[in-house]
């Protein structure tokens, strides 16, 4: 029986340990983008509603495949599935880094891409899975991981810039790849012990209207986070910055973001999920107005804070999604989720990025504040809708 009980506790820390790895891996691979981005932009004479395209060959294939690229590894173990996947963005990543020039860029985002619309539903499932009704926590946890794969990435390959070619940099955050896909096939158990999740049963029409409404803001949310983020880096050359600060402002901005998942989690526990969406879309709006009028020491000051509220949004959101699983089934809810919120994150920039084509810089910047505004009344319903669907909005604040 103590036998048994630590082989249990094993295989949940492994599961939990290969889940968070290939988090902090595909979070990492996404948002070195942002480091590049400018690179790119020299290099290949690119606008920004341009740059928002090619940088949506990766986030928009990762987005759009969610649902179907979970369908088609159903049957493959969490292990093959995690491994498999992190093998392909990474092979993605290499053909970046191949002297093909424009086309070479274009199609290995893609083929990144491809690889990373795996890795968030399979993972969240495999925590879900192993933890089942336990598994707020570990999710939490999970969703965390990736912010520190978002601020170690981005800051290393900035600075890795500044010592050699881009191309011999992407080059070796690919061979970094093909590292952590070894090591998830050395870490995940082959059949990993799986607790069946009952998180949600009395799905009606007011608690699927619910998880319309999530997803939603969530895509709302994401487009604000990603619309600021595509411009903070020429943000912070007008400034005067150099690329080494470049990834200074978004290492803070992205440990700001990590430490948001602990500060909202707090706000969520003790003030319910409304006022926490409220507070942190309203902070965020005003953020990010504010890092428009203040010289780069400062702005490097308020980033991050800002890093917190914007960030930390998703993570009340996140660890929403399998009490409003349609149906209860939570895998295709957390597939249709991303796909949300990242179809969104992938197609703002764009549009962000041609309004500040066709006007200034300022105004994209401006467009994307407004965004995290107009989320705030869309709050309202979704609370009215969790409380008379499912009284899931009970359970959360408990």
């Amino acid at each position: 029986m103590q036998r048994n009980a630590k082989a249990y506790l094993s295989s949940q820390r492994r599961n939990l340990a290969g889940a968070c790895l290939a988090h902090i891996l595909h979070d990492g691979y996404t948002d070195q983008l942002y480091a590049l981005l400018p690179v790119w932009q020299s290099q290949f004479g690119l606008s920004y509603a341009a740059l928002a395209l090619v940088r949506a060959f990766y986030y928009g294939t990762m987005g759009g495949l969610q649902v179907p690229g979970d369908r088609m590894i159903a049957k493959l173990s969490p292990r093959t599935a995690l491994a498999l996947a992190t093998l392909i963005a990474a092979a993605g990543y290499l053909v970046v880094a191949s002297p093909v020039g424009f086309p070479g860029l274009c199609a290995g985002l893609v083929i990144a891409g491809i690889g990373s619309s795996v890795q968030h539903p399979r993972a969240s499932l495999l925590v879900t899975n192993t933890y089942g009704d336990a598994s707020r926590g570990p999710l939490g946890l999970y969703n965390f991981t990736g912010d520190l794969g978002k601020a170690a990435f981005p800051a290393v390959v900035a600075l890795l810039l500044t010592l050699l070619r881009w191309q011999s940099v992407v080059f070796m955050m690919a061979l970094v790849g093909f590292g952590v896909a070894l090591a998830l096939l050395a870490l995940v158990p082959r059949q990993p012990f799986v607790v069946p999740a009952h998180l949600s049963s009395s799905m009606n029409a007011a608690a699927n209207k619910g998880f319309g409404l999530l997803l939603t803001i969530g895509a709302l949310d994401t487009a604000t986070r990603m619309g600021y983020l595509l411009f903070l880096p020429f943000l912070l050359r007008a400034r005067g910055g150099a690329q080494a600060t470049v990834g200074l402002g978004l290492g803070l901005l992205f440990i700001g973001g990590a430490l948001g998942k602990a500060v909202c989690g707090w706000l969520g526990q003790h003030l319910g999920v409304e006022w926490s969406v409220i507070i942190t879309e309203a902070a965020t709006a005003i953020l990010i107005a504010v890092s428009l009028m203040l010289p780069l020491a400062p702005m490097l000051a308020v980033l991050p804070i800002l890093g917190i509220v914007l960030n930390g949004t998703s993570s009340v959101l996140y660890g929403t999604v399998p009490f409003l699983a349609p149906r209860g089934d939570i895998g295709r809810a957390f597939a249709v989720f991303y796909t949300g919120v990242i179809g969104a994150g992938a197609l703002a920039p764009i549009v962000y990025g041609a309004i500040a084509d066709r006007t200034s810089r300022t105004i994209g910047i401006l467009a994307a504040a407004l965004t995290a505004a107009v989320t705030i009344p869309l709050v309202f319903g979704l609370h009215h809708a969790l409380k008379e669907g499912c009284g899931v909005l009970a359970e959360m604040e408990s």
